[in-house]
């Protein structure tokens, strides 16, 4: 997946936009707001498995489960890694939202 395919939704608090990509058991959710770590111009990432943001190494630093200041090309790093970690192709979950299912997923950084 190339970062002109991920398909993002606008939030309004904090004001920003939102992306939510699975791969297989994982979900990688990645944010640019005014409050992510990267401001408005760059992006913030965090790894989930199920309800639980968790460190996966290679995507993420020890003890750390979210990574910021990451411009697209970065970004279509990470996803490419995520493909080669779990062997599962990319899927917008944007595409398969259910009506009144929410699926967004706020980091724990200092901005929640």
């Amino acid at each position: 997946m190339k970062f002109k395919d991920i398909i993002f939704t606008e939030t309004n608090i904090p004001k920003g936009i939102q992306a939510l990509i699975q791969f297989g058991e994982y979900e990688l959710s990645i944010i640019r707001n005014e409050m992510s770590y990267g401001g408005p111009l760059l992006y913030e990432i965090a790894v989930y498995q199920g309800d639980n943001q968790v460190e996966l190494p290679g995507i993420t630093e020890e003890g750390d489960t979210v990574k910021g200041w990451l411009n697209e090309s970065n970004i279509e790093g990470l996803m490419t890694k995520m493909f080669t970690i779990t062997q599962e192709e990319p899927i917008n979950l944007v595409d398969t939202i259910q009506p009144g299912k929410v699926i967004w997923r706020f980091h724990n950084s200092d901005m929640h």
